[in-house]
This record gives structure tokens, sequence and C-alpha cells, in this order.
């Protein structure tokens, strides 16, 4: 029979948004997580707590927080802010996005990543846990009042005056720490979600995640309720923590070896020399 060797049909190559059997085995208990992130949610509550009380010295760094920028040449919050305030709608749209998006996008970016990409999932997690670490020592070394509870910028609590508010009067506000401006995490968290997602999708759009922290940075500011520098600082911590943590790569499978099928030539002259040493023997 004229056999010819043929080579090994290589598989389909994997899609490139399908989690892979390593990634899947990265994947870390569920129940383990959700504890690990309800912890550390309480523990950045309570150092928040810790925070507060300290209204005059965050008035006073709120004070210097806005000379500073002054001699920095920074562009005024005023400016943004007087975009939102020529429509009552923009301004309830931008308190709205303030007070909701924050939370829930971050969320849903880490149970995206914890069933499509867990190896992801494990970088982003600990980069948005070092990035909350390092923002609470903050909070708690220099408390800062936000630009809307200053006299001197003259600028609007668009929260109190339009809402929706998440906050209420500074003195019986036990929910949250108000003094505890820098480093704005709403914006943070919002550049970590954009990255994470650049990195982890092939979209061509995957770009477009950038209007995320853009659209953040206007809001926090416009609503005065941060100022340029807050951001500032945050994306410098977040920086520093993509440096120091970074986005394992996944282990390259060894390449294969390609098998050389027999030539028919070849194939023919070994055959016709095996058949004469038949006809030999007979």
């Amino acid at each position: 029979m004229n056999a010819r060797s043929e080579p090994p049909s290589e598989p389909p190559p994997a899609r490139p948004d399908a989690p892979s059997a390593a990634g899947a085995s990265a994947r870390p208990p569920l129940l383990r997580e959700l504890l690990l992130v309800v912890g550390l949610f309480l523990v950045y509550a309570f150092g928040r707590r810790l925070a507060t009380g300290h209204s005059e010295a965050a008035l006073r760094n709120g004070y210097d927080v806005w000379e500073l920028e002054r001699a920095l040449h920074l562009p005024g919050e005023g400016a943004v802010q007087s975009l939102l305030l020529h429509g009552g709608g923009l301004v309830h749209l931008a308190n709205t996005y303030y007070a909701a998006v924050h939370f829930p996008a971050t969320a849903a970016f880490l149970i995206w990543l914890y069933l499509r990409r867990p190896v992801h999932y494990l970088w982003a997690r600990h980069v948005l846990a070092a990035v909350t670490a390092a923002a609470l020592v903050l909070h708690l070394a220099f408390p800062l009042a936000p630009p809307r509870m200053l006299a001197a910028t003259g600028l609007v609590d668009t929260g109190r005056v339009y809402g929706p508010s998440v906050y209420g009067p500074p003195q019986t506000d036990t929910l949250s720490n108000q003094f505890a401006a820098m480093p704005s995490l709403h914006f943070g968290w919002a550049l970590m979600v954009a990255i994470g997602l650049v990195v982890a999708t092939r979209s061509r759009w995957r770009l477009l995640w950038l209007l995320h922290p853009l659209l953040t940075l206007l809001v926090i500011v416009g609503t005065a309720n941060h100022f340029w520098l807050d951001a500032i600082v945050a994306a410098a911590l977040l920086g520093t923590a993509l440096a120091a943590l970074r986005l394992p790569h996944p282990a390259r499978r060894p390449p294969a070896v390609p098998t050389v099928p027999a030539q028919s030539g070849e194939a023919d002259a070994a055959r016709a020399e095996v058949e004469g040493l038949v006809g030999a023997r007979r």
C-alpha cells in the first residue's frame, strides 16, 4: 500500500476572549473572595471613620491646596462647574453619576474579571487594594476638606443645591468621612477600571474605556467634591502600584515539532528494494 505520512492536524487557535484552562485554575474560591472583599471594605470604612473629627485641620489644608493649585497655575475648578451650571439637567446628571457609578462600576469590573479573566482579576484586586490602603494612610495623615466647603473657592455644593447628594451635614454625617478628599478614590478606581479593561480585552474600541476616568474627573471637579490635585495624587498612587504589581505573563507552550512527510520517490525506492530482496530469496 502506498501510504504517505501526513502531518498531524493542529487544533484551531483559541479565541482571544475565551478563558483558558490555566486561567480557570487561577480563579480563587468565590466564598473566600467575597469574605476578603467584605473584610477589606469594613477595614477601610473603619479607617475612614478614624479620620473624622479633624474639621479645623481639614479646612486649613483645603485652603493650602487651593493656594498651591493657583501657584502651580492649574485650571480653576470653577471653569468646569460653570459648564455644568448652564443647565439644571446636566448638573443633576453629574451628581447622579458621582453618587451612583463609583461602586457599581468597580464591582462589575471585578466580577467580570473574576468570571472571564481570573489572572487579570487577581492583578486588579491587588492593585486596587494597594491604592486603597495608601489612600487610607493619606486620609489619616492629611485630612482635607473638599472645595465645596471652602468659601474662598466660590464653588457651589451642587449635590446640596441641585441633588441628589450622598452627603449630609458634616457635623451629623456618620456614614462617610467628608474630610478625605485627597486622594480621590473616585478617580483612582475609575482609572484602574479603564486600564484593566484595556489590558484584558482585545476589541479595537477598548481605548474608549478611558472615557470613564475622564468623565469621572470632570464630575468630581465640576461638583466641587475634589480638587485637581486630588486626582493627580490618585493617579500617582495608581502608577506606583502598577509599577510594583505587574500583571503576570501566562506561561508559553513549547512550539510543536513539525513532522516531515516522507517523499513519494523515497517511498517507492524503499518498496522496490524490499520487493527485490523478497524475489532473490525465491
